[in-house]
């Protein structure tokens, strides 16, 4: 389950979401967000679902790569999705036992809340598999640049972010290692329930703290040994807008115009 994490992983391939400008990514990324929360409807997730799937046929990364993804979620996907069936109250009941009762809302939040959930994490990860730390830094730093008039620290929250972003699948490995170190040792973390596979992962956390520590100590020296100062500094490659921007710009504006549309329906 470790190695299906895939948020803050980059999948390098030719395909035209790599191309795009990563400002118009990011602003991508936040429209489809909240078109999932204006979308009440059946009509406005499927319509959230054909830009996902149309999103993904652009990117060239296989679906079976990002689906492998929700593993990793499954168990605050069922808590979300339960919990949305068993307290939530409605007019139509489909069974009532004891204190359970299930009602044909419950059902529907719960189908609507886990439909968006998922949305939420292969629309994210769609944008950390096309979008490499150094295009994501630069397009905040130069997306959010307005702030700096009132004294952001713009690139430095940049730099966290991406720096943060890129130590998740460095994590999962180190994670992976720890554990298979300590199975041929004799550790076992498949057999039991939930609580003792949680407890066998204890012993995982204080090799993994230190592991992540040395790592932070070590970046930190080598930006100081480049003599890395914060904002003052130039690009390698400077971003600028292509017509394929523009254009996709305007893909998105109808999107979001359509969703709010029918969530007006």
């Amino acid at each position: 389950m470790i190695r299906d994490i895939t948020i803050g992983q980059y999948y390098p391939a030719d395909s035209l979401l790599h191309r795009l400008d990563p400002r118009v990514k990011l602003l991508g990324t936040l429209v489809f967000i909240v078109s999932l929360f204006i979308a009440d409807s059946w009509l406005g997730y499927v319509l959230a679902a054909a830009f996902l799937a149309l999103m993904i046929r652009l990117s060239n990364v296989p679906l079976k790569f990002m689906l492998r993804g929700l593993k990793a979620v499954m168990i605050l996907l069922l808590i979300s999705v339960g919990f949305n069936i068993f307290l939530t109250d409605g007019e139509h009941v489909l069974l009532e036992f004891w204190i359970i009762k299930i009602t044909w809302e419950g059902v529907k939040q719960a189908l609507f809340m886990g439909t968006r959930l998922i949305f939420l994490i292969m629309g994210s990860s769609l944008m950390t598999l096309t979008t490499t730390p150094n295009q994501l830094t630069d397009g905040l730093e130069t997306g959010l640049g307005f702030l700096k008039k009132i004294h952001v620290p713009i690139h430095e929250i940049a730099m966290m972010m991406s720096i943060a972003l890129r130590f998740i699948p460095i994590l999962i490995e180190e994670t992976d290692k720890i554990m298979k170190a300590q199975m041929a040792r004799g550790a076992d973390f498949e057999t039991g329930g939930l609580i003792q596979k949680a407890k066998a992962l204890v012993p995982i956390l204080v090799p993994l703290f230190i592991s992540s520590f040395r790592r932070a100590t070590d970046l930190a020296m080598a930006m100081e040994a480049r003599c890395y100062n914060g904002g003052d500094r130039t690009k390698m490659k400077p971003l600028k807008y292509e017509t394929r921007d523009y254009i996709t710009y305007v893909v998105f504006a109808i999107y979001l115009a359509l969703m709010i549309l029918v969530g007006r329906l």
